[in-house]
């Protein structure tokens, strides 16, 4: 653990980000960086350079990175890694993670989330505000699950996955990389195909 933290994306996320790194009190400092230049603070703190700047701060800082887009993210955390820059996730204390839960490198888990034992959440995911996920669920690498989503035991989640606010996937399925379920929808039967969800229960848009 270093003593600063770097957040990647000064935006709307990058906020909510900067919010659980306080109060996970792990930071003596916290710092964005955006290729945006015309921001210059987030949250009130400083914007001190482009993503591209990141390796200057490679020995005093750990990274997380605060892009919504699943693939962006990737990207920008294969760079990082191969930097070998310290990549961190970040855990709301007012969430529940049960026993034998494994969360790798580059997730956030927001206000709020429920995991239940014998989980895998893979690298770079966002598990937003208030979504469950029951027990003995694989959340594969770079997936977006949004606020109020429920995702009942033994689901499997194919990277790159974004599932809508509300959404829910009942027991035992599997939902293949590169889906988009819309919010509200319902996942009642495996998802092999890539490609658009929405509906009670979900369809997959032509």
């Amino acid at each position: 653990m270093n003593d600063n933290l770097i957040i990647i994306g000064a935006s709307g996320h990058g906020k909510v980000v900067a919010d659980i790194a306080i109060k996970m009190n792990n930071w003596k400092k916290i710092f964005f960086l955006d290729d945006n230049e015309t921001i210059k603070k987030c949250m009130n703190f400083d914007v001190v350079g482009k993503i591209c700047d990141a390796i200057n701060y490679k020995s005093s800082s750990d990274f997380f990175i605060a892009i919504g887009n699943n693939k962006i993210r990737e990207r920008v955390q294969t760079e990082f890694e191969n930097n070998k820059l310290s990549i961190v996730s970040l855990i709301h204390p007012n969430s529940i993670i049960g026993k034998d839960v494994l969360i790798k490198s580059g997730t956030v888990v927001m206000a709020g989330v429920i995991i239940n034992s014998s989980s895998e959440i893979g690298k770079g995911c966002i598990l937003n505000t208030g979504a469950t996920i029951d027990h003995d669920n694989f959340i594969d690498d770079f997936v977006h699950i949004s606020p109020g989503v429920n995702i009942a035991g033994t689901v499997k989640i194919g990277k790159f996955t974004w599932l809508g606010i509300g959404s829910k996937v009942i027991n035992n399925l599997n939902i293949c990389s590169n889906c988009k379920i819309g919010a509200g929808a319902v996942v009642i039967k495996n998802v092999t195909e890539s490609g658009t969800y929405i509906g009670v229960p979900a369809r997959r848009l032509n």
